[in-house]
């Protein structure tokens, strides 16, 4: 059998699952009846009996097994009842996804300012999503549109890999419950399909920062699978692991704010773009000497022209920018009510027992760094998206009422660009507008992306009533900052080349 596709999950008729999922419920709820009469009637009455010899034990033992099978058949019942709920469910959910975002690109945005063009999304190989413009144009896409085709592209190739893992799970589960002999029923027990999915959670779990992006991305599957109740199980067990691994990682999509400035390496320099990269490199120097070390390392990266991407150092962010650490905390006073809500819920669900719900959320607009605030990460940055990301537990206390917290960190991207429009003035060095973008499209600098996540912090959201304590501030001294001089530095040795960029 090849590998299931896009095309595979489009088309795919679930509702012979579904009827199957509910004959098996039927089964298993008329074997629970027939168990019942056995063990209550058969059973109890050849127990009971006086009578005695070869035939009494021979039979008594005949009628124990065969109580013993309407039993195993009852547990494989519903063992198959409940996989086959749990995949129709999750298919269901990643058929519904793929079918939503399939007809969002299809659409594009044509109220945008330029319109996002609308998408084709096709079958690409190995079970990957191809997704191109649905027309195309001589100069071709632009960064804006390629990000919302390698968004898309991704997000569904995930999606469709998750309905492949969660159908394999399926089977795998109804071959341990039903086991390999016709006539023994009763094998492996199953209530749903964690069962069978917590396990490869854990394993993966416990490589921490040493899991690869594919099993980073496999873990996060597995992890939005789970019920609440398993989710709980691995995170209160290996918490850290899972951090490491990445399990705070945002799936909003990191797509270019704008169209950027033009097509890299589309046109070719003249002396006064050369004179411009000169005149950058200095105002680098200068940001550098006024303190301005985040604002100086990004340009010294943009002229470095590899157009690879930079970490943000968020909580570095959040300190020096107060504004910026109000914005993420409204975010979570937006949202805590309803987080600690859907825990209270789900706790109540699970019996009790502890529960554990991923979130994610963003304000409507992104955060603008202005000139007066901070002028460092104004030039750094400028306006960049946010968001928080995190996961709502709620356990018993000692007298097992719900305890219920939030451990969470905030998100942030953006593309370091200079569009027309965008000068830049550090002392009495100034550029005009539309210089600085003009030095990527000639091929002298780069647009590169950026993106960083702060440290996580814990906050507790009450129970039965909110918590409205202040928010914890962010940790400098675990905001992963990268050595400014020493990446400017490295980047200058590299760019004060005159010769033109290897690999262009």
């Amino acid at each position: 059998m090849g590998d299931f596709a896009y095309s595979d999950l489009m088309a795919l008729d679930l509702t012979k699952l579904g009827t199957a999922a509910a004959d098996w419920q039927t089964m298993a709820g008329e074997l629970a009846k027939l168990a019942t009469d056995v063990r209550d009637g058969l059973t109890r009455k050849a127990e009971a009996a006086r009578w005695k010899g070869v035939n009494a034990t021979v039979t008594k033992e005949f009628v124990g097994k065969t109580a013993k099978e309407f039993t195993d058949l009852h547990t494989e019942a519903e063992s198959i009842a409940a996989i086959l709920a749990d995949a129709h469910a999750e298919l269901t959910r990643y058929q519904q996804q793929a079918k939503t975002l399939t007809d969002s690109a299809r659409k594009g945005d044509p109220g945008r300012t330029p319109p996002d063009p609308g998408l084709l999304v096709t079958d690409g190989p190995g079970g990957t999503v191809r997704v191109i413009e649905m027309m195309c144009t001589p100069e071709g896409p632009d960064q804006r549109t390629k990000d919302r085709m390698q968004w898309y592209a991704d997000t569904l190739t995930g999606i469709v890999q998750h309905a492949a893992e969660v159908d394999a799970a399926a089977v795998r589960a109804l071959r341990k419950s039903h086991g390999n002999d016709p006539h023994n029923a009763g094998h492996a027990r199953y209530t749903s399909l964690d069962e069978e999915q917590l396990p490869r959670a854990r394993e993966l779990a416990g490589l921490g920062k040493d899991a690869s992006p594919e099993q980073q991305a496999e873990l996060r599957r597995l992890w939005e699978s789970l019920s609440p109740g398993a989710r709980a199980q691995l995170w209160l067990a290996q918490k850290d692991d899972l951090m490491a691994a990445g399990i705070l990682s945002p799936t909003m999509p990191q797509i270019a704010a704008d169209a950027g400035s033009g097509k890299y390496d589309s046109e070719s320099p003249g002396f006064e773009e050369w004179v411009t990269k000169q005149k950058m490199e200095l105002l680098a120097e200068g940001a550098d000497w006024k303190g301005m070390t985040d604002a100086s390392r990004h340009m010294a990266h943009y002229l470095g022209n590899s157009g690879s991407p930079m970490t943000l150092p968020v909580d570095k962010m959040m300190t020096d920018v107060p504004a910026f650490k109000a914005y993420v905390d409204g975010i979570v006073r937006q949202n805590q009510d309803d987080w600690r809500k859907q825990a209270l819920e789900e706790f109540r669900k699970n019996g009790g027992k502890p529960v554990a719900i991923p979130v994610e959320a963003k304000q409507q607009r992104g955060f603008y760094f202005s000139q007066e605030t901070n002028e460092n990460w104004f030039y750094a940055v400028g306006g960049a998206n946010a968001n928080v990301t995190g996961v709502v537990t709620a356990v018993p206390d000692a007298n097992g009422n719900p305890k219920i917290s939030v451990d969470y960190q905030a998100n942030v991207w953006d593309r370091y660009n200079w569009d027309e429009g965008k000068g830049v003035t550090v002392g009495p060095m100034e550029i005009p507008d539309g210089q600085m973008a003009k030095l990527h499209r000639v091929g002298l600098a780069q647009e590169f992306d950026m993106a960083g996540s702060s440290s996580v912090q814990h906050y507790d959201l009450g129970s039965e009533q909110p918590n409205d304590d202040p928010l914890p501030g962010p940790e400098e001294s675990r905001d992963g900052r990268l050595n400014p001089g020493r990446e400017q530095q490295q980047d200058r040795t590299t760019h004060r080349d005159p010769g033109r960029t290897a690999g262009r």
